[in-house]
């Protein structure tokens, strides 16, 4: 094992919003990263009732569907229908046609994707602006 397959494919990203969870996603998503990532949503919803998401995709290599928990996969959509107003999906693939039927609810998910190279739109879409990482 090198030391570059402990870095975490889910990085959350600072904003100027608190009813705002943004995350970047790099990489292959295993177990512990949909784990990280769900932790993240539950976090915030308990915060909020109604939250808002950017999901930025930077040079995606994948999921691993099957080691990740069905109760998992089942709580994070269960927290998304519940509080989830708005997602922005940035980079490719584009994932937004299939997660808009898994959602459906009485207030649906409005969920947008955009390319790479135009996040500037979707963080207007959303009326948010990443931090800048202080170092």
């Amino acid at each position: 094992m090198n030391f570059l397959e402990d870095v975490p494919a889910v990085r959350r990203i600072d904003t100027d919003r608190d009813d705002l969870l943004a995350v970047e996603i790099v990489g292959r998503v295993g177990a512990a990263d949909a784990e990280n990532l769900f932790g993240l949503l539950e976090a915030a919803c308990a915060l909020n009732s109604r939250i808002d998401v950017l999901v930025r995709l930077t040079d995606l290599e994948g999921v691993d569907w099957a080691a990740i928990a069905p109760e998992t996969l089942e709580q994070g959509k269960a927290e998304t229908a519940r509080h989830v107003r708005r997602c922005a999906a940035v980079g490719d693939p584009d994932w937004t046609t299939a997660a808009q039927g898994r959602f459906r609810q009485a207030e649906p998910v409005e969920i947008r994707h955009f390319a790479a190279e135009d996040e500037a739109s979707a963080w207007k879409w959303l009326g948010a602006r990443e931090k800048p990482v202080k170092v």
